[in-house]
């Protein structure tokens, strides 16, 4: 008889315990996401704030500036389609950032809303400078030389409104035509006798040529069918038919 204390024996594994533990961590951790992304929503949205008077003072009929923030699993401040401001991992920091061709460039990043203000503000007056420059580009290939591909067309003036219009430059091209004389008309060759003939011995010599390519092939298919077509026939399908 053992008289030795029994030990402790481990707890059996519960799986609906532990279900439930991990329901309640995944819970506490959702409800910790979304008390974070609520705080970054809401300081995006002073920032927001903050520089809507900025888009405002832009001139009237610029529509390149469309403030708007976005909700989402990374809310984001976008000041146009490639400018956007957004929170850092610390979910303090703001930072600006833009779009290039050349990849995505953080163009400031602060966890006060002013720098990030006044760096927005920067970046809208350069956008306008732009777009000054290039309104200017424009009007003035507009003042020279029109290219190709731009077809402009100009009023008649009045005066000609009611004028016949003038003749395309191939009815004038026809018209400056020389009109062949009778003389020199004479003088061009005309189509004796052993032109016709030649032209006629070669019609006959294409017509005989024809002819006798399908002599050749009619006779080389009978030579082939009475050699070995006409066996294959008779074994494979019956009885030939000639």
């Amino acid at each position: 008889m053992d008289d030795r204390p029994e030990g402790h024996q481990a707890p059996k594994p519960d799986l609906a315990a532990a279900v439930r533990r991990a329901r309640a961590e995944n819970a506490e951790r959702a409800e910790a996401i979304a008390d974070l992304r609520e705080i970054e929503a809401g300081r995006l949205a002073l920032l927001e704030s903050a520089l809507k008077a900025v888009v405002r003072q832009t001139p009237p009929g610029v529509d390149m500036f469309d403030l708007t923030l976005t909700q989402g699993e990374r809310p984001r401040v976008y000041i146009d389609m490639v400018a956007f401001v957004d929170m850092g991992r610390d979910r303090r920091t703001y930072r600006f950032f833009q779009d290039t061709l050349h990849g995505r460039v953080l163009i400031a990043e602060s966890q006060q809303i002013d720098p990030i203000a006044a760096a927005v503000t920067n970046y809208v007056a350069r956008r306008l400078v732009e777009r000054e420059r290039a309104l200017a580009s424009g009007c003035a290939v507009g003042a020279g030389q029109t290219p190709d591909a731009w077809p402009m067309r100009t009023a008649e003036p009045a005066g000609e409104a009611g004028r016949d219009p003038s003749p395309p430059a191939s009815a004038h091209a026809e018209s400056a035509r020389p009109v062949p004389t009778a003389a020199e008309q004479a003088k061009r060759p005309r189509r004796g006798w052993g032109h016709r003939l030649g032209s006629a011995f070669s019609f006959l010599l294409m017509t005989l040529g024809s002819i006798t390519l399908i002599l050749l092939l009619a006779l080389g298919g009978y030579v082939a069918w009475t050699i070995r077509v006409r066996d294959l026939w008779a074994h494979y399908i019956g009885h030939p038919p000639f």
